[in-house]
């Protein structure tokens, strides 16, 4: 069964710091590249950052560049989202998502995305 599972989300005080984990189970997952997205009630969702996974290259928002840092264990299958200086406008639901595209900028499409994960809740107080 192809899973991505995300974990780690909880309430944070503003200008503390998160780290989401993306675990990947039951696909090839070093043919993958990953993203992070993030939907906030009523708002569309948006990607905050990906990686490719063959080159090691990382791509963030503008939004939560400097703040956010993705990166990747191979060894564990898994992608994190290490969050620092929250603020309450990181406030939402958190999901990850695995692409065959070779990742070469922020990519936004979802389409693209072949495997979602069932995301993580993130509240950050204010």
């Amino acid at each position: 069964e192809v899973q991505l599972v995300e974990s780690g989300g909880g309430l944070v005080q503003t200008g503390g710091s998160l780290r989401l984990s993306c675990l990947a189970s039951g696909f090839n997952f070093d043919d993958y590249d990953i993203g992070w997205f993030r939907q906030a009630p009523g708002k569309e969702r948006e990607e905050v950052a990906c990686i490719s996974r063959r080159f090691g290259t990382t791509y963030y928002s503008e939004s939560v560049q400097g703040r956010f840092t993705i990166s990747n264990d191979n060894a564990k299958s898994t992608v994190y989202l290490q969050m620092n200086n929250v603020k309450p406008e990181d406030t939402a639901v958190y999901y990850c998502a695995a692409t065959l595209e070779p990742i070469v900028s922020i990519h936004p499409k979802e389409d693209d995305y072949d495997y979602w994960g069932q995301g993580t809740q993130v509240t950050v107080a204010s």
